[in-house]
């Protein structure tokens, strides 16, 4: 939430483009190809991606829509990720290869990696995709490469082949992997690394193995297990494969027993409107909790007075003042708060504390003074969300106090596109998952677009973008990413005068409540206040609604 009513989104654009490079022999004529499909699993019937690797796990097979047979493969592109999914196969030297492919999405590319492509606009039924290209003179493998563009949606592509002569030459298994290690897991997935096999020619898959199931193929050292039973021990294995399909032998075994299950996420629910007394002729929180029955409120902002230390504003003293007495009235009234870190201007901590450790030592103080249940990180603009070094301090920051205070649950906020994650936010997501950090929930704020009309559509696009991303980063299902959501909304106008009215707002609650997100907040309790015509203030929404109108509607937030 911004500090001030003015901030600024910056959203990346697609740049749409392609490039087709041609690969001639040097030397020799080209040989004829034979009318052969070399490639493996080509129309994905086999109904696992194997020997095909997808980036950031974000491949996966479907029934619907297909082209041929009964499967196809679905490409979940985010707005940082074209979802491209690849396969290496044996080649002959100075040969012509023809690949073709049935494709069906927006902007859809097929080809060889380091040589031809083409590719397709954005069709909405199945449309086929041809490309030739010849083989250079010492070349004994081919990367065959099909990918969507970033925030164009999902794409689907099947029956692709590439015809010509297979190559043979390549005897040699690359080496067993090394130091499988179990980095991450929850209830129904389990996340995996290891070191990189060698081999004479170039290792170009990981097999991953539940006991002597394979249950996922890669390209890279490190793997998300999803779509595991809860509480229960599993025995994994790598394997390493080459172009030629030359196997390796297994790397050493783990045995991970999964998280108890608990109903799809953390269990964690909380309608939680912001209230500042820093600007906006602050309400009585009493009176606004008898009046709509709100228990949580997350209080705005903890930010650093100097030296890496907590202050209300940087400013008001972190007990014995205002803050602190709104507090109490909450608590007395039977409700809670859970503080929130940082916001759009100030000095914040996560930006200025020297180190990690320096930081959660900072959080911790605010967490002994208040004997907190939850702790907010509303990680903004360049100094902290734009500068990934500072992301990963503020996460294991957050590590750490969760370590330390059982039970503690942890919030990130940060802003969105309409379709999902920037490049940031997915950036943020990704780090704490390789940090193991833990978050309990990641809370977007989805407004100040660049002038967006549709609140509610755009609201519910952000967070199924979000959904997508914590599945193919976690291995969660769509419960599991569901509920570990959060929505933190404007009321009313937006700085960039986007409106949210009290109807849309209902909406946007039941939807959140329909697919049983954590966490539903506005900016803020200040200005749930009707004022038409009033513009974007402090004190009131800049549009006609009853006082406190949102935040009774929050209040039904039950998740």
């Amino acid at each position: 939430m911004p500090n001030s009513l003015r901030r600024s989104r910056r959203r990346i654009l697609a740049l749409l483009g392609s490039a087709a490079l041609a690969l001639a022999g040097a030397i020799a004529l080209p040989g004829t190809a034979q009318a052969a499909n070399i490639l493996s699993n080509p129309g994905f019937e086999s109904g696992s991606l194997s020997p095909w690797s997808c980036t950031g796990n974000l491949g996966s097979v479907v029934s619907s829509p297909v082209h041929g047979g009964s499967k196809a493969l679905a490409g979940a592109v985010s707005s940082s990720d074209n979802a491209q999914c690849t396969q290496t196969v044996a080649v002959q030297p100075n040969t012509t290869y023809s690949l073709s492919g049935w494709v069906r999405g927006s902007y859809v590319y097929l080809g060889v990696t380091g040589g031809a492509s083409t590719w397709t606009t954005s069709p909405s039924q199945y449309s086929q995709l041809s490309v030739s290209f010849t083989t250079g003179a010492a070349q004994t493998s081919a990367q065959i490469y099909v990918h969507g563009w970033y925030a164009q949606g999902t794409y689907y592509a099947d029956d692709i082949s590439l015809d010509g002569p297979g190559g043979s030459s390549d005897t040699q298994a690359p080496t067993a992997p090394g130091g499988l290690t179990s980095t991450g897991k929850t209830s129904s997935s389990v996340s995996l690394s290891w070191s990189a096999a060698t081999d004479n020619v170039g290792v170009t898959a990981y097999d991953i193995y539940s006991g002597s199931s394979q249950v996922l193929s890669v390209s890279g050292t490190s793997a998300t297990v999803s779509g595991l039973s809860p509480s229960t021990s599993y025995t994994f294995s790598v394997k390493a494969r080459d172009a030629a399909g030359n196997v390796s032998a297994a790397s050493n075994s783990v045995s991970v027993t999964t998280d108890a299950g608990s109903g799809g996420g953390t269990g964690f629910k909380q309608a939680a409107p912001y209230l500042y007394e820093g600007w906006g002729d602050p309400p009585s929180p009493s009176t606004v909790m008898s009046a709509t029955g709100v228990k949580w409120f997350t209080m705005a902002f903890v930010l650093d007075s100097g030296g890496c230390t907590p202050a209300w504003d940087g400013s008001r003293a972190l007990t014995g003042g205002a803050d602190q007495s709104a507090i109490n009235q909450i608590r007395a009234a039977g409700g809670d708060i859970v503080p929130s870190f940082g916001g759009w201007q100030g000095s914040k901590l996560g930006a200025n504390c020297s180190s990690a450790s320096a930081l959660a030592g900072a959080i911790q103080k605010v967490i002994d003074a208040y004997g907190l249940k939850a702790v907010d990180m509303d990680i903004e603009n360049t100094d902290e969300f734009e500068n990934e070094a500072v992301q990963a301090k503020i996460l294991t920051a957050l590590k750490t106090v969760k370590a330390n205070n059982p039970g503690l649950k942890t919030i990130v906020t940060f802003g969105t596109s309409t379709t999902g994650p920037t490049y940031y936010g997915n950036r943020l997501v990704e780090q704490a998952q390789s940090l193991g950090a833990g978050i309990d929930v990641f809370t977007i704020m989805p407004f100040d677009f660049g002038g967006g009309a549709d609140m509610y559509g755009n609201t519910v696009a952000a967070a199924e973008g979000l959904k997508a991303k914590l599945k193919s980063t976690f291995g969660w299902d769509d419960a599991t990413a569901y509920a570990h959501i959060g929505i933190s909304g404007m009321n009313g106008l937006s700085d960039q005068q986007e409106t949210t009215t009290p109807a849309i707002w209902t909406q946007i609650r039941d939807w959140a409540n329909s697919h049983h997100i954590a966490r539903l907040a506005f900016w803020s309790v200040n200005r749930d206040r009707g004022c038409a015509g009033g513009g974007v203030v402090s004190n009131c929404s800049g549009i006609s609604q009853n006082n406190w109108q949102f935040t009774s509607i929050t209040a039904g937030f039950t998740g």
